[in-house]
């Protein structure tokens, strides 16, 4: 499907993520958001316990961590599983629902990727003009 086809089966859906109040904006926040992604790309590799996750997702605190878990599972991206073992066990993993948008998500993560030079080149081609001011 090309875009101009994406495009006008987006203007029949009853949601606008433009939109202040639309709940859409809410969930791409929690997919694009920094942890957000980095969490649903590291899923998609399979099923990992909290401290799994956390060693992967590296730098993110284990207070934010939970925050973003919690904030997938109820949008229905992640799902969390308790083992009632000592001591308890909680694995998480996407569901299909977050599959499906990790990769998406993971289709962009290995564009950007892939075109840091040319990144990298900006930065510094903007750099080098604002220093000149």
């Amino acid at each position: 499907m090309d875009i101009a086809q994406e495009r006008a089966e987006a203007q029949d859906l009853p949601y606008n993520v433009f939109a202040r109040a639309c709940p859409s904006r809410g969930t791409l926040e929690h997919v694009t958001g920094r942890w957000g992604g980095l969490t649903l790309g590291v899923l998609y590799e399979g099923s990992l316990r909290f401290n799994e996750l956390r060693r992967r997702v590296d730098g993110v605190s284990e207070k934010m961590l939970s925050q973003t878990l919690h904030a997938l599972e109820r949008d229905g991206l992640v799902h969390r599983e308790a083992q009632p073992t000592n001591p308890p066990r909680v694995d998480y993993e996407l569901t299909p629902l977050g599959r499906e948008v990790a990769e998406r998500l993971l289709t962009l993560i290995h564009f950007v990727e892939g075109r840091m030079d040319d990144v990298l080149s900006a930065r510094t081609r903007y750099d080098e003009t604002r220093g000149a001011l």
